[in-house]
Formats: structure tokens, sequence, C-alpha cells
């Protein structure tokens, strides 16, 4: 189970990348600007490996007059930052926006099999030099690294944030966003990016606490490239269309993937039926200590890996400073506590306290499940069958010894 939440934690990282050689080629000098200087936002497809599921985006700041021609990233980060791994999985790692020509940046994504879109933005000349100017002064080796945060401070939020800073200071109103089509809560907009990959999936919606389960706001949305993109289409600036023009840089074409089978969920009911039939099966047999033995063992290993579960749950709610992971409802079946129970549990006679617990075990987990859809944090398919697995051996286990 740890496995899975640090999986989905680091695919949180999913729009990020490596600093490296792009922030070397980059002109050391930040040169005036025409008025025909342009500012475009980029959106790259998602790809193929886990970490490119959701996207990408960046800034582009075009000038033929002056020959400049520069991208802006802030979804970079640097593997040799001290404790880069116990930073990440606490919430402390820092990302760091990162400059490159737009010609390098094309030449990557075409390599990574990637499609690039270009939206130019209608900005006025002095909004564009504004914008510019942050964004050359944010790029400064002091002042470019930022605390990243999955949903609401990342490469993608960021770039709106800059755009609308650089309206205000220059006299002008800020971006106005087109009103959401239907109410989404952020679980419900990762839902799509991670449906075919069944694992992660799982391992995500296990790790999410109630914070992504809020209906996001046109604002909040903008944490997606994708959806970035389609409401910038829609954005105004003083009653004018944000976006000038929206054009394809280069096309990948894209093949639809086949549906992956729900692995986790196939493998639950399977559990659960085979906890079921073994013990019909080992109650008709003879009552060995043998027998009786290796199941109280299964036992304890079932509420050794669910009470695992729920300390890794707590300790990303409490001993982190990721906000998604935060008031997690799967700690209703989930109990921390079962870690020390297994240890009784696993025994042919764990005595009448930890039967009792037991029996509390096995009521509290099957009323969660029957009662799930009236909690505001949906159960994953593969979350009901392991679920209802440990309320039926603590059943067994509140009533007889083996």
């Amino acid at each position: 189970m740890r496995p899975l939440v640090l999986l989905a934690l680091l695919a949180a990282a999913a729009s990020a990348q490596p600093a490296g050689l792009d922030s070397l080629l980059t002109a050391p000098g930040a040169p005036a600007l025409s008025d025909d200087a342009r500012v475009s936002l980029l959106t790259m497809l998602p790809g193929e490996e886990v970490y490119s599921l959701w996207g990408h985006s960046s800034l582009r700041i075009h000038d033929p007059a002056s020959g400049l021609d520069r991208t802006y990233n802030y979804g970079t980060f640097d593997f040799e930052q001290p404790g880069f791994i116990l930073r990440f999985v606490r919430g402390h790692l820092d990302y760091m926006l990162d400059t490159a020509p737009f010609d390098l940046e094309v030449a990557k994504y075409e390599f990574l099999q990637r499609p690039m879109i270009e939206q130019t933005l209608d900005l006025p000349p002095e909004t564009t030099r504004e914008l510019f100017r942050a964004l050359e002064e944010n790029a400064l080796p002091e002042n470019r690294a930022y605390r990243y945060d999955f949903i609401w401070d990342n490469c993608s939020t960021r770039l709106l944030d800059m755009v609308d800073a650089a309206l205000v200071a220059t006299g002008h109103p800020a971006t106005t966003l087109p009103p959401a089509e239907w109410e989404r809560t952020y679980r419900e907009m990762l839902g799509p990016y991670t449906e075919n990959h069944p694992w992660l999936d799982f391992g995500t919606n296990l790790g999410l606490g109630l914070p992504t389960d809020a209906v996001a706001q046109p604002d909040d949305q903008t944490f997606l490239p994708l959806a970035l993109m389609e409401i910038a289409d829609g954005a105004t600036v003083g009653g004018r269309p944000l976006v000038a023009a929206r054009d394809t840089v280069f096309w990948v074409p894209q093949t639809a993937d086949a549906r992956a089978m729900p692995w986790p969920a196939i493998l639950g009911w399977l559990l659960l039926a085979a906890a079921v039939g073994g013990t019909i099966w080992m109650r008709q047999r003879l009552r060995s200590d043998r027998l009786r033995r290796f199941g109280a063992r299964l036992d304890g290993l079932l509420f050794g890996l669910a009470g695992l579960a729920g300390l890794i749950l707590v300790l990303m709610w409490v001993a982190t400073d990721h906000r998604v992971t935060a008031a997690n409802v799967e700690l209703l079946w989930l109990w921390p506590t079962h870690l020390v129970a297994a240890f009784w549990l696993s025994g042919l006679r764990p005595g009448t306290a930890w039967r009792r617990y037991a029996l509390a075990a096995a009521v509290g987990t099957a009323l969660v499940v029957a009662l799930w859809w009236a909690w505001p944090e949906p159960m994953h398919p593969a979350g009901i069958p392991l679920a209802l697995l440990l309320a039926f051996r603590a059943a067994m286990r509140s009533r007889l010894p083996g």
C-alpha cells in the first residue's frame, strides 16, 4: 500500500522536469522589447509516461525586432537538492522558473512526441513589457525557487497569475474567466488522466483527502494545463478576448488507448471470494491447530497491511505540507490501530478485548461501505472489496479464535 501512495505523490510532479541545460542556453541579458513583442501560452499535451500524464504549460515571449524568443517554465526541480526524496514526500520541495530558447523547447517536445498548442495573448505593449520584466526578475537565481503545491501553486497556475499581475501593474483589469460548464471537484478533474493507469488511479484516490472533493472554481481549475488552455480561450480582459489566435506548433497523431483492465478492483474481489471460500472450507475441516494458525496469520497480515496504510495516510495528513492529503476519509476503515491489533489477532486466542476490537472493526468498516454514498469522498471501486474483506475477517475473528 505504501508504494501506491508514494507513486501517487511522485506522479503529482507530472508536469515537472529536472533543471539542466535549458537554463544555461538562455541569453543572460534582457533586451528592451518592441511594440511588436507577443506573449503566448504554450500547452504540451500529455505523454505516455506517468510523469507526463497531466500535460505541461509554459509562457513564450517573442519579439522579432530584438530577436528574443524565449520560454518560461515553472515546472523544473533539482534532483541534487539535499534530501530530495524526503523533501518531496513532506511537501517541502522547491520548484523553479527555468527559461529556454523557443526552438529548443519545440525540439524537446517533438522528440518526446507530445503535441504543442500555442495561444497568442492579446496584451497591450506595456503589459507585455511588464510581464517580461517580471519573468526575467523571477528567473534570477535568488528569485527562481518557489514552494510547489500540486493544485494551488504549480507550473500551470503561476502563468495566469503572472499575466494578471502584469495587467494590474499597467493599469488594466485582471482577466475575467468564463463560468465553468459544469461543477467538478478536483478529484473528478484528475480522474480522466489516470483512468488508464489502474494502480496509479487507485493509489492517487487512496492518498487524496477531502480538500480535493471541493468544487473547483474556474480560477482553481487552471492547475491542469489542458483546463488552463480551454479556460484561456474563453477569458476576457476588459471585455476583449484574452486569446487573439490559437495555433498548433506541431502535431503528432494521437492513438486512443485500449481501456485498461481495472486490476486493483478485480484482484480485490478475487481476494474477497478466496477469503469467503477459504473460511467455509477451513470450517468444514477438522479443527487442526495448523489450519487455525495459518488462518490467524493471514488475518494478522491483513490487519497489518490495513494498519500500515492507515498510518501512512495519517502521516501524509499531519506530518507533511501536502494540502491534498489532509482529512482523508479512507481512515474511517483503514485504522492505524490495526497495525497493533495485527499482533494479537494473528494468534489462536487473541483474548476478549481484541475480539471486541475486531467486532468494532467489522461493524465500523461494514457501515463505511454501506453508507459511503453519503460521504463527500467517493470510494474507489478497488477499495470496496478490500474493505468488505477486512470487515468479513474481522467479524470471523470476533466470533471464533480461528
